[in-house]
């Protein structure tokens, strides 16, 4: 039973990340996920200085907000000029070494593992159990993936329609009357929570790992928006499972063999992918220069008749 709360804690992060990331790579954010990932080491230290508990709500919300602000000054940077990458390279890094001193000078007698927290052992998760009185409901990761899951799931579908405009074309969303300020932070809200909740139970590693990889390979395999959310669940799922099963065989981390069979069905995406891989696209050009061979397009002039 061990063997199956690991893979459905993997699965239920994979199919959640998944949604969320598709629109991150759709939009060319995929480092947004990254820097939240990290930067809410600042919340979780923040949050237990100002509350001097490391009860799970006092840490979600400190991890929330610390997202929420990551975003912000992301934003903020951007607007007055600051290059897209430059903005989260900087607001990435200065919010995660804050919260590396703010743990190394305040919280040296408190346990707050940072190894735990950037790799993550998803091998812990059933013996976190979740109890309702005496009753074991079973392992608390479960229910909380599986209710930021539901929540994930909720949005998308309520607002994939603007999504969609808002991934592809913000200007005309604008332009149709899309709240497109309001619906970005929602989005970013709901984001947070999601690596928040993830990387609390599998570590940030594998939470960036779910969150990029899976919709990268899915972007593609598949041209139609519905595909590619469907399919980043579906491939984060699958890369759980066979990666959970390889390291049990050859005894070897789950979280950093879950993200290497991801990396390993995004390289045979991107060679194999049947019209955005590798090989499909010098099929294309081989096909795309006889055509012009026959019809004389494209032709050097010194051989034209």
């Amino acid at each position: 039973m061990t063997d199956v709360w690991v893979i459905l804690a993997a699965v239920l992060v994979a199919t959640a990340s998944g949604l969320m990331g598709s629109f991150l790579v759709l939009r060319r954010l995929s480092m947004v996920g990254d820097a939240i990932s990290h930067t809410v080491l600042l919340g979780v230290i923040s949050a237990f200085l100002l509350t001097k508990s490391m009860g799970n709500v006092e840490m979600l919300l400190g991890a929330a907000a610390a997202g929420i602000l990551t975003v912000l000054l992301i934003r903020l940077l951007e607007s007055n000029g600051v290059a897209g990458d430059a903005a989260i390279g900087v607001t990435f890094t200065t919010l995660f070494a804050l919260g590396v001193i703010l743990v190394s000078h305040f919280a040296k007698s408190v346990h707050i593992d940072l190894q735990h927290i950037l790799f993550g052992e998803i091998a812990y998760v059933p013996w976190d159990r979740l109890f309702w009185g005496d009753v074991d409901l079973g392992p608390k990761a479960v229910w909380t993936m599986g209710g930021v899951f539901l929540a994930d799931l909720a949005f998308v579908l309520t607002f994939f329609k603007e999504l969609r405009v808002l991934s592809f074309d913000p200007t005309f969303a604008r332009q149709i009357g899309i709240p497109v300020t309001a619906l970005h932070y929602a989005y970013m809200l709901f984001l947070s929570l999601t690596i928040v909740i993830a990387f609390d139970a599998v570590g940030a590693i594998l939470t960036v790992s779910m969150l990029v990889v899976p919709p990268a390979t899915a972007h593609l395999l598949f041209d139609r928006l519905e595909w590619v959310l469907v399919g980043s669940a579906g491939l984060g799922a699958v890369g759980g499972i066979l990666g959970y099963l390889l390291a049990s065989l050859w005894d070897v981390s789950i979280s950093g063999m879950m993200s290497v069979v991801e990396g390993a069905l995004f390289a045979t995406a991107v060679l194999f992918a049947p019209r955005h891989g590798v090989l499909a696209r010098r099929r294309f050009g081989r096909f795309s220069s006889e055509q012009d061979v026959h019809t004389g397009r494209g032709r050097d002039t010194t051989y034209a008749a």
